[in-house]
């Protein structure tokens, strides 16, 4: 396995990213993750990291893993970020790879988690040429979260000061105003490639009825699969096998 990091331009910034390759040359499937809110290209118990190793061990997939602008190592403030801005990041980060000697353009795959689903599913109906599209906890209406967790104090710091202390990240009126403008699941109507949903029943961040939202409008083939009793970010070694191995045989199946 090669291990290589890599800055990838958007918007005028540079993206740290991280990509898994099989072997130093040739050219390989190639899937795409993106992090969820406040997250970055490791993510909780080195979700992402394991998965991409795995699956370039495993699978003979190329994986690039990467921040989004304003997050983790990428140049930019979290200021700056709204879904929108991620949609365009995940979009430059297609381009990017398409243009990349390890990878098969037309042999491309999105995996996101959280925000970064809500992201995946936009970005994948947008660009048009993704092959595979895995969910995972991915919130199908972000401005209806955000409405659950903003109480009327939070509310009206909102509009006085045009932003939320979130737990040190600076979550701007933009944001939620964006997160409550685009709808994914709409969006998802125009996708015609594979979709793979991953979701917990015991999820408390993205209640599990999101994931039937989405698996009501992704076109065929699409598939839906149920973790027992897991939570937002499959947090205990056997949900996480479960979670990698149902993903690596869509990957397989479908790229």
């Amino acid at each position: 396995m090669v291990e290589e990091f890599a800055w990838i331009p958007s918007r005028g910034r540079r993206m740290a990213g991280m990509v898994h390759k099989p072997t130093l040359d040739g050219r390989f499937p190639t899937v795409v993750m993106l992090h969820g809110f406040t997250g970055n290209r490791i993510e909780p118990h080195r979700l992402f990291v394991k998965a991409a190793r795995r699956w370039v061990s495993k699978a003979g997939l190329a994986v690039l893993r990467f921040d989004f602008v304003g997050s983790g190592e990428s140049e930019g403030d979290f200021s700056e970020v709204t879904p929108a801005t991620e949609i365009e990041d995940a979009l430059n980060a297609l381009e990017w790879v398409r243009q990349q000697p390890f990878a098969e353009p037309e042999r491309l795959a999105l995996v996101g988690l959280s925000l970064g689903g809500f992201v995946a599913a936009c970005t994948a109906a947008r660009d048009g040429k993704v092959k595979a599209l895995v969910l995972w906890a991915a919130a199908a209406t972000s401005g209806e979260l955000w409405d659950r967790l903003l109480d009327e104090n939070l509310k009206k710091t909102l509009q006085e000061q045009g932003y939320l202390d979130w737990q040190g990240w600076k979550v701007t009126e933009s944001f939620v105003a964006e997160a409550r403008r685009i709808d994914p699941l709409r969006e998802m109507l125009r996708y015609d490639g594979a979709t793979l949903i991953v979701h917990g029943t015991e999820d408390a961040a993205v209640p599990v009825d999101h994931a039937h939202r989405y698996h009501s409008v992704a076109r065929e083939p699409k598939s839906l699969h149920l973790i027992k009793d897991a939570d937002h970010t499959f947090a205990r070694l056997d949900w996480e096998e479960e979670v990698f191995t149902v993903t690596e045989e869509w990957l397989v199946r479908y790229l």
